[in-house]
């Protein structure tokens, strides 16, 4: 017997903002001070620009504060203490579905980061063997072979996109460890499931009024147009492998034969739409956050001197092994990477409609209006992290990181909402950028590049990475050669 999925809900913007503003004049308590008169240039600088905006809020009206999103008043709640509450200590008073993330509805559906309570919890209690520890170590085969594959197409010398690069490397190891698809194959060849997201999520880019827009030619019919030829991909492969039986080391043959402790399992349009889920998080998180990774690294030449260095007495000259790939192997790494993920935390806000009143900081929050934490925003606190807009690893040292305050660091969300592929992506991210930095340098290809980030809806370069691939200085042929493979240890 399949679960018990949650009612659909309505994607007509009108209705949408007609029920949020009923549920608006329905509060029982007031507001949390903040900027509630109407301002469009304020909705849109939501959409381009947010931490500044709800940075200057905080250090004016505190960690809770209300500003008017477009038709509707938003509640912000930033810092460590807001994240904790929201995310552990009363995540119960927290609806994931009613909040702004229900958007993503249309084109990704019911997975884990549109539902709630109970079908949430038996969803996610299905998907988790997917991502033990040991399960996401079979994907480290094809990570090292997607990577050697898509790193022989570098030449020293020549420039590159390093965003859309790896966005489409990233989509090949999700094809292949989250749904057991050939990317050469011709299925997938057939569509170009990359530009196909990118088209898709593309509609959360656009100022508030083009997303309203429905019709022909809209972002939104763009939006759908990419999810019914995504959707003959999935379909398609989920009713081959019923009718054959056949399975793989892959996350969709898990949650073909997964049951919950009830005996439950998913229907086919429950698994369509976490693989759904699963292949945008598991590629344009990754994406994301290799390209800001190495940005960084391109503007501060002397942060890879301890990476590499490091590099070089961990592994020298022999292949590249699993062992190598865990966070206190490499540490100078790891601090690179947990400071890339402050700085530019892809998932950057968790949208929350509150179910009861509640009390926070003093000041009373009504039940049924949207609250919002921003990871983003609180990671650039200067209260927590001075001089946030600095690169600076060393914030990321063993001891420093013991020391931050609870909720201080949120890069994947927490409590139960936690990401589930947290570990897959971490292990991607690390691999891709050991396989790069053991061979080449890397510099801006325009050192006056100025990086200008979009939200759809996680954060990514507006117009990509170009880069100038250098020789790395002491790179050697074993160094630049293929690595051994989880089987060979």
């Amino acid at each position: 017997m399949s679960l018990v999925g949650p009612p659909p809900t309505s994607a007509n913007p009108l209705g949408v903002m007609r029920k949020d503003l009923r549920l608006e004049r329905a509060v029982s308590a007031a507001f949390p001070p903040g900027r509630t008169h109407f301002s469009l240039a304020r909705t849109n600088a939501i959409i381009d620009d947010p931490v500044p905006l709800l940075v200057e809020a905080y250090q004016r009206y505190g960690p809770v504060f209300t500003m008017r999103i477009f038709h509707h008043n938003v509640v912000f709640m930033i810092g460590p203490e807001a994240n904790h509450y929201i995310l552990v200590s009363h995540a119960s008073n927290f609806s994931w579905r009613e909040g702004h993330f229900r958007d993503l509805i249309p084109f990704m559906g019911d997975g884990l980061l549109t539902i709630d309570g109970d079908f949430h919890r038996r969803s996610r209690q299905i998907m988790l063997p997917a991502f033990h520890h040991k399960q996401i170590a079979k994907s480290i085969d094809v990570i090292l072979e997607e990577g050697e594959r898509a790193l022989a197409l570098w030449h020293i010398d020549a420039g590159l996109d390093l965003y859309d690069w790896t966005r489409r490397l990233a989509l090949r190891v999700a094809m292949r460890a989250i749904f057991g698809l050939d990317p050469d194959g011709e299925e997938a060849r057939s569509v170009d499931a990359a530009q196909l997201f990118t088209e898709a999520l593309d509609f959360f880019s656009k100022p508030a009024l083009l997303r309203l827009m429905r019709g022909p030619g809209t972002p939104y019919a763009r939006t759908l147009r990419a999810r019914r030829q995504l959707d003959r991909l999935i379909y398609a492969e989920i009713d081959r492998r019923r009718a054959s039986g056949a399975r793989g080391l892959d996350v969709l043959s898990l949650l073909l034969d997964a049951q919950d402790e009830d005996g439950d399992s998913l229907s086919d349009l429950q698994i369509r739409d976490e693989v759904m889920t699963l292949l945008f998080a598991g590629h344009d998180t990754t994406t994301s956050t290799l390209a800001f990774m190495f940005y960084e690294l391109a503007r501060n030449p002397d942060l890879v001197a301890p990476v590499v260095e490091e590099q070089d007495r961990v592994i020298g000259d022999r292949p590249l092994a699993p062992a190598d790939l865990t966070g206190s192997a490499l540490p100078q790494l790891e601090m690179v990477l947990d400071e890339t993920l402050r700085k530019y935390p892809a998932a950057w806000i968790g949208p929350r409609r509150s179910l009861e009143n509640f009390e926070f900081a003093g000041l009373t929050v009504p039940g049924g209006v949207p609250v919002n934490y921003s990871s983003w925003a609180s990671h650039h606190l200067p209260d927590v992290f001075p001089e946030p807009d600095e690169f600076r690893p060393s914030r990321f040292t063993p001891e420093a990181k013991a020391a931050l305050p609870k909720g201080a660091y949120v890069p994947f969300g927490g409590g139960s909402r936690t990401c589930i592929g947290m570990r897959f992506g971490q292990l991607e991210i690390r691999t891709l950028a050991t396989l790069i930095l053991r061979r080449y340098a890397v510099a801006l290809r325009d050192p006056d590049f100025s990086l200008r980030i979009r939200q759809m809806p996680t954060i990514g370069p507006a117009h990509g990475l170009p880069i100038l691939v250098r020789a790395r200085r002491g790179a050697t042929p074993a160094s630049m050669g293929a690595s051994a493979s989880a089987s060979d240890l």
